[in-house]
């Protein structure tokens, strides 16, 4: 998968390969396991143009040759391409206020396997235990070209762990406990024990609106939108990967 995104970030300095190419990719799709949804249909549901979506599906078919990435994949692949940080969570979400800014950090020294986990299970939309490519290019769509609201209801769904329409205190602490164990413990100055409880508390009190100990999407949203950190943040989304 760090490849497929390695490979999208070129996009704009290559130029269009002939169409015999074209019906290459194509004929391809048809050759895995799984064969995802045609392409007109997935550049009506998102924000990439056919051809990114075929330069995409190569990279995910090299990295993925069976059309789908089970969570052990997918684990692995965070933990090459991604072992300075959260994709959403430190770019697009509450606890960007939770970690100071870090120094590059030696792969060795990043566990990133908590974090990939709820990661994998927010891409796994279907909760099947895989992600397809059509699942994958939805959320890639969102985090690097929907919209603020699109950006915040993804979000949500990453922290809804259990996926009950609702994020309670619990499944927030761990969420910002896998980020802490990830690079909070490498920061500067480095954080104490106890700071993603803090956090957490902080964070939590402010979003709860109506005091009942659940954070429905609507207080997710307006809380969000209320702070200018969080909204500033979004906007990084275009720069990632």
């Amino acid at each position: 998968m760090g490849a497929v995104m390695g490979t999208f970030s070129s996009l704009q300095t290559k130029q269009r390969r002939p169409s015999k190419d074209k019906i290459e990719d194509e004929l391809e799709m048809t050759m895995v396991c799984h064969r995802p949804e045609g392409l007109e249909q997935l550049e009506a549901q998102t924000n990439f143009t056919k051809r990114e979506l075929q330069v995409l599906y190569r990279g995910f078919k090299n990295e993925c040759p069976s059309g789908v990435v089970n969570e052990d994949t997918f684990k692995q692949i965070y933990a090459q391409f991604f072992p300075h940080g959260a994709l959403p969570c430190l770019e697009g979400s509450p606890c960007v206020e939770f970690l100071p800014p870090s120094p590059p950090l030696p792969f060795c020294l990043v566990d990133a396997s908590t974090y990939a986990h709820y990661l994998f299970n927010a891409f796994d939309t279907t909760q099947t235990g895989s992600v397809k490519f059509e699942d994958f290019v939805t959320a890639l769509s969102i985090l690097l070209r929907g919209t603020v609201h699109e950006k915040l209801r993804w979000t949500f769904n990453l922290y809804d762990i259990n996926k009950d329409g609702y994020i309670n205190k619990e499944e927030m602490m761990d969420i910002v406990k896998a980020i802490y164990d990830m690079m909070g413990k490498y920061t500067y100055p480095v954080l104490k024990e106890d700071t993603p409880r803090q956090h957490v508390d902080v964070f939590f009190q402010k979003m709860d609106k109506n005091k009942d100990g659940i954070v429905t999407l609507d207080e997710f949203l307006e809380s969000c939108q209320e702070d200018d950190n969080i909204m500033r943040s979004l906007q990084l989304f275009q720069n990632v990967m």
